[in-house]
């Protein structure tokens, strides 16, 4: 079996599974937000009584991060129903934008966007903040009702986005019926050169396939190659499996991956207990490719999908307006690393926006210095307009007055994970898709620039 037939295997109760069977799977995280978390409250009290209790409090995991800073009501009433609920459900997992349980969450606009606004048990964007908070174990099954899910199988997990029904389904019952997918085989070898990351890696392997070439599929990542990238790569790559269809995308398991999961769970006294899957001999590929790290170069996927892949020095004509890093893919900490590595002591021409994914990773980024500087400040001097409110911002659009939405028909470099037509806003903009470095070095110029012109 391959990684996912043997984790959905064990999840139902079975010996042996195959791409095709149908299945009952026991879910160990449900995990929500708050664009879909009220929907999926709906849907539970609904079906199982205004009542009812959720199938195990420990298991449901709520993060509000999407519409949050902003000054529309309806957003800020969405995070109001969460708190409800999770004081209702006696829930431990919330990790609320406010610290009074008893209160209701504004945004206060005259104090804007990029000054602090929220309590200490906020988390940032959901699919960062669950590895982060210790909720992302090897061999388990975790369910999201959010297509970006997918990011926790970088620590051998099958995790995967579902929608409101479902949730509210898992939440009565801790089960859902799934069909199990096949797995297409992707091996990694070499080594990554010099300004090409791992968003690289996983443009390349869409622009392989197609936006829609992994649909329904699992995209198994293993090889010689893993072994060089660090889990904040494996998660940029296991997140954007659904950018080509994938239900799910997984990474074996390694000391790499231990090591963190075992640092997590203790650090936040979350579940220690896991039990990892391992490779078979005799796996079954539905497709199998090699993808040498040696001989990427830097990639940009092009409007108006994830699969329309050019590289970067092929792309040097294309203007732009804007220039973006953020998201569950591209803000963590290592992501503005080396968006700053490229930008320190230069200054960027066009309008260029960062936004951390968690709050530790504003801390990290605060607090770090690189001769005297905090990398903080590195940014902001290169005239990146930066942000202490984590959170999915501009990622997806969101209401109008949310940080960095494009509210024009504006060209935008991104280090995002989509870019269908009005993604991060207006329906006539733009956005490429590419890595902090690429989005770096195109900052500083106005146009996709290859940021190998910059290493030093």
């Amino acid at each position: 079996m391959t990684l996912t037939e043997k984790i959905l295997a064990r999840a139902s109760g079975k010996a042996q599974v195959q791409a095709g069977d149908n299945v009952w799977v026991s879910a160990d995280i449900l995990m929500t937000h708050d664009v879909c978390g009220p929907g999926t409250i709906g849907v539970f009290k609904r079906e199982f009584g205004k009542i009812a209790k959720v199938w195990d409090r420990r298991k449901v995991v709520i993060i509000p991060d999407h519409y949050i800073f902003t000054n529309d009501a309806l957003s800020n009433r969405n995070v109001d129903i969460l708190r409800e609920f999770a004081y209702e459900q006696e829930l431990p997992y919330f990790y609320d934008v406010i610290d009074d349980p008893a209160g209701t969450w504004k945004f206060d606009a005259t104090k804007g966007p990029v000054v602090r606004q929220h309590g200490s048990s906020y988390a940032g964007v959901c699919h960062a903040a669950l590895p982060q908070k210790g909720h992302t174990r090897p061999g388990e099954v975790l369910f999201g009702t959010d297509s970006h899910t997918c990011m926790a199988g970088a620590f051998n997990q099958f995790a995967t986005g579902i929608g409101n029904t479902d949730a509210g389904f898992v939440m009565g019952t801790g089960k859902l019926l799934l069909k199990v997918p096949e797995t297409m085989h992707f091996r990694l070898e070499g080594k990554l050169q010099p300004g090409v990351m791992a968003k690289d890696i996983i443009l390349h392997c869409i622009g392989e396939v197609g936006f829609d070439g992994a649909t329904y599929r699992a995209m198994q990542f293993d090889g010689e190659g893993v072994r060089s990238l660090s889990m904040d790569d494996r998660m940029t790559i296991a997140n954007m499996a659904i950018e080509a269809g994938g239900k799910n995308g997984i990474f074996e398991f390694d000391d790499q991956t231990r090591a963190f999961v075992d640092y997590r769970c203790n650090l936040n006294g979350t579940k220690s207990a896991y039990q990892p899957v391992e490779r078979d001999r005799d796996e079954k590929f539905v497709h199998e490719t090699v993808v040498d790290l040696s001989k990427l170069e830097p990639t940009v996927a092009c409007h108006p999908d994830p699969g329309q892949r050019k590289l970067a020095r092929e792309m040097t004509s294309t203007r732009l307006d804007r220039a973006y890093v953020g998201s569950c893919t591209g803000g963590k900490t290592s992501d503005f690393l080396e968006f700053a590595r490229i930008l320190r002591g230069k200054k960027v021409v066009i309008d260029t926006f960062g936004v951390p994914a968690t709050p530790e990773i504003v801390h990290d980024l605060q607090t770090a210095r690189w001769e005297g500087k905090t990398v903080w400040d590195i940014l902001v001097e290169a005239g990146v307009r930066m942000t202490e409110n984590a959170g999915c911002s501009a990622c997806l659009g969101g209401p109008v007055d949310t940080f960095g939405r494009m509210n024009a028909p504006l060209k935008c470099i991104s280090a995002t994970n989509r870019n269908f037509p009005g993604r991060m806003g207006h329906k006539e903009s733009m956005v490429f898709l590419a890595s902090p470095a690429t989005v770096a070095a195109s900052a500083l110029t106005g146009h996709i620039t290859d940021p190998r012109d910059y290493i030093q």
